[in-house]
């Protein structure tokens, strides 16, 4: 770390909570650690989508392979004002904690979740942000649906995690060698000893005034485990 200032690499996966990350997750999470006194960097993975939903009608209008498909990076973009970087830019040793808002992007870009289940396949760059932010002791915070790729790289070390009170995707987590706690929407669960925190946010969470709770108290604990 270059100062001693909390740094929070952001980690999206598109743009729309259909297809990509969660916008009102992404933006609250980078509200909260900002008026945390903090500091972030978005980063993306240079990948295509897994598919592209039209917004208003639900409807794909493409799908990996398909010329009119989209870029993850590209639209992670839009979200931040074109201030991201490529996940393979990452390096865990400037940052003090990484993060990942939810959104269907989770389990179908940076993982295949939505499609195998327990035993989905993490993008390679993630695995290795993930695998490198554990190593290095950084705190590791995700919301939503977004655990379910902290589980699948991290399970075996016996984390606790929550995604609220889903009993299939909970047994999905636990397939993976995490332990699932069940939480309401904004309630974390906070794991010391591996230095992960966890929030349902939008996988019971009604409105956007409950994610911006939920990403303050996100972010508070993770601020209570560095002891800033």
């Amino acid at each position: 770390m270059k100062n001693n200032t909390p740094r929070f690499a952001v980690v999206l996966s598109g743009c729309g909570v259909f297809d990509g990350s969660e916008i009102h997750e992404a933006v609250c999470t980078m509200l909260s650690i900002e008026q945390s006194g903090c500091e972030y960097q978005c980063f993306a993975p240079n990948t295509w989508q897994a598919r592209t939903i039209d917004h208003f009608t639900g409807h794909a209008t493409a799908i990996a392979g398909d010329e009119d498909n989209r870029n993850v990076l590209a639209e992670s973009a839009r979200i931040c004002r074109g201030q991201i970087k490529d996940l393979q830019e990452f390096k865990a040793q400037d940052f003090s904690a990484i993060i990942f808002p939810g959104g269907f992007g989770a389990a179908l870009n940076l993982s295949d979740f939505g499609v195998k289940g327990a035993e989905c396949d993490v993008n390679a760059e993630v695995k290795r942000a993930l695998e490198e932010s554990y190593a290095e002791g950084l705190v590791i915070g995700a919301m939503c649906i977004a655990p379910v790729v902290i589980a699948r790289v991290l399970g075996k070390q016996g984390i606790s995690l929550t995604i609220g009170n889903d009993k299939n995707v909970a047994k999905g987590l636990e397939k993976m060698g995490a332990k699932h706690e069940n939480k309401a929407a904004t309630e974390v669960c906070v794991d010391t000893e591996h230095k992960i925190v966890t929030v349902p946010c939008y996988m019971l969470a009604t409105s956007i005034r409950e994610i911006y709770d939920a990403t303050r108290n996100l972010v508070d604990e993770m601020l209570e485990i560095m002891d800033y």
